[in-house]
């Protein structure tokens, strides 16, 4: 009974996020469309994250449960960003985001009409515009945050959205929240995240409230939801028709709602086990064993005081997730 409880809240979660995913992105593809011509960062594709987009959730089937996606930004026509990032050996890093003028064209194109920004002496208003969303040169997740927020005002209505949605834009100097509400009154929450991507890996700089360190607006912190996502489907993948992993997380994780163990420290606890126990261990009729499993490594770091990181310095992570 206890397994096929947290089986249909798995599912309902997993039924939400995809719905959730279609709609920001008919709410990008607008916003992509109307800042076109533009000098601000670009949105790319939304990435779900965190428990709702994994498969779980600590609020269980909570209508109130907040659906957190990442948007990343790459940088407008004519410039680059330059992570700068910490190198703490210890502890997830930070990090800023300078916007830099990309030099593209060539010495033999100096004398010709095309000219790159950083030759061309009429792309000083282009260059102020791209500029607005940073404090001095860097970027700024404070004015990255309310030009967003002010933007999905102005576009909500050329969306398809509008006809079936209402939308409350929620304040945030970090992302923007989003409240959205159907034709019957139901609603549901929706946190944009912010991120620059470090290279071609999983991990990125990101405006994540919850994990946030520094109260200074261009100090980004080293995220690494997309690859903890990454690594939930890396799972998903291998696992036999009758894997309970989910539903165990999804258990402990209602069991201990309230209490002074968190959510994320759960999660993490659960990866170690999850990376340590073969997939094939997880079956229904093992659940308990993997649920002791689980509640003696957390007892283990309780008492040890101490829990590391699942991706940071972590030499068993699966190959396929990419580090810089």
């Amino acid at each position: 009974v206890i397994t096929m409880r947290s089986r249909l809240a798995v599912q309902k979660v997993v039924s939400r996020g995809r719905v959730v995913v279609e709609l920001v992105e008919e709410l990008l593809k607008v916003f992509r469309k109307h800042f076109s011509k533009t000098f601000f960062p670009v949105p790319q594709e939304a990435i779900g994250v965190g428990s709702s987009f994994e498969g779980w959730s600590p609020n269980g089937e909570d209508a109130d449960a907040v659906y957190h996606l990442l948007v990343p930004l790459k940088p407008p026509r004519g410039f680059r960003f330059q992570v700068e990032a910490g190198a703490a050996k210890d502890m997830p890093t930070q990090g800023c985001v300078l916007l830099e003028l990309e030099h593209t064209c060539s010495r033999g194109q100096h004398h010709r009409a095309c000219l790159c920004f950083y030759h061309n002496r009429h792309g000083e208003l282009k260059r102020d515009e791209a500029y607005l969303v940073c404090t001095g040169c860097y970027l700024g997740m404070e004015k990255v945050a309310q030009w967003f927020q002010q933007a999905v005002s102005s576009v909500w209505e050329q969306t398809p959205l509008s006809t079936c949605y209402t939308v409350e834009v929620l304040p945030s100097s970090r992302s923007c929240g989003l409240r959205l509400t159907d034709q019957s009154g139901r609603s549901f929450s929706i946190e944009l995240l912010f991120g620059v991507q470090r290279g071609d890996s999983h991990i990125f700089l990101s405006s994540q409230a919850e994990e946030a360190i520094s109260t200074s607006f261009v100090i980004w912190e080293e995220s690494y939801a997309v690859a903890e996502k990454k690594f939930f489907s890396h799972v998903a993948q291998q696992a036999p028709e009758d894997t309970c992993f989910l539903e165990c997380l999804q258990l402990l994780a209602s069991i201990l709602e309230g209490t002074r163990i968190s959510s994320y420290a759960l999660k993490t606890v659960f990866m170690h086990v999850l990376n340590s126990v073969p997939i094939t261990h997880w079956s229904q009729t093992q659940f308990l064993m993997r649920v002791q499993d689980v509640t003696g490594y957390l007892q283990h770091c309780l008492e040890k005081k101490c829990l590391e990181h699942f991706i940071f310095g972590n030499k068993e992570v699966p190959g396929n997730i990419s580090l810089p």
